[in-house]
C-alpha cells in the first residue's frame, strides 16, 4: 500500500497493524520521525521516505492500493499527481480517497473543523472525477462528516471520498 503525503504517519501506521506492507512519504523529516516512533510503538514497520513523489516512488514500483488521505495540493499540481499515481497501481488495484471538498471553507468559518484555506487546495466531485477518469469508480460521494483528529481538525466538515480500481 503507498500513502502519499501521509504526514506524521497515523494511517500508515494502522494500515501496517491490519497486515498491510506500507510505503509512505511526506516532504518533511519531522513527521517522518513521528510516523516511526508512532510505528515502533505499534510494533509495526512502515517504509517511510522524505521527498516529492517522482524522487521517492520510481515509475517500475507498483502497488494494490493508494491511499490518498487528506493529500492536498494545488490545483496545477493534481492531475499530474493523480494521473502519476494511476501509473502505480498493479491489475485490479484501488485508490481510496478522501479530502476536503471546496465547501470546507464555509464548515472552517462556521465549525473550525480546519483544512487547507485556499480553495485552489480543496476538491469538487469534478475534479477527483476527471483526475482519474482512466479508473472505474465505484463510490465518489460528496458528504458532510464529524471529525476528531486531534486539535485543528475537530467538528462538522465537507469531505470527498472515492473508491476506484484499475
Amino acid at each position: 500500500m503507498l500513502l502519499p503525503a501521509e504526514g506524521e504517519g497515523r494511517n500508515a501506521v494502522f494500515a501496517a497493524t491490519q497486515g498491510w506492507n506500507v510505503t509512505a512519504f511526506d516532504t518533511s523529516e519531522v513527521a517522518k520521525k513521528k510516523a516511526l516512533l508512532l510505528a515502533g510503538n505499534k510494533k509495526v514497520s512502515i517504509d517511510y521516505r522524505v521527498g516529492v513523489l517522482e524522487d521517492v516512488v520510481p515509475r517500475n514500483e507498483r502497488y494494490d492500493c493508494i491511499a490518498l488521505i487528506y493529500a492536498h495540493l494545488p490545483s496545477r499540481e493534481w492531475s499530474l499527481f493523480a494521473e502519476y499515481l494511476i501509473t502505480l497501481l498493479n491489475p485490479g488495484g484501488k485508490i481510496i480517497f478522501e479530502g476536503f471538498s471546496r465547501q470546507q471553507l464555509e464548515y472552517q468559518e462556521r465549525y473550525q473543523s480546519g483544512g487547507p484555506k485556499d480553495i485552489d487546495f480543496l476538491f469538487s466531485k469534478e475534479e477527483i472525477e476527471s483526475g482519474f477518469k482512466e479508473l472505474t469508480i465505484t463510490y465518489l460521494r460528496q458528504e458532510e462528516i464529524v471529525l476528531k483528529e486531534g486539535n485543528y481538525h475537530q467538528g462538522k466538515a465537507s469531505v470527498i471520498r472515492m473508491l476506484a480500481a484499475i
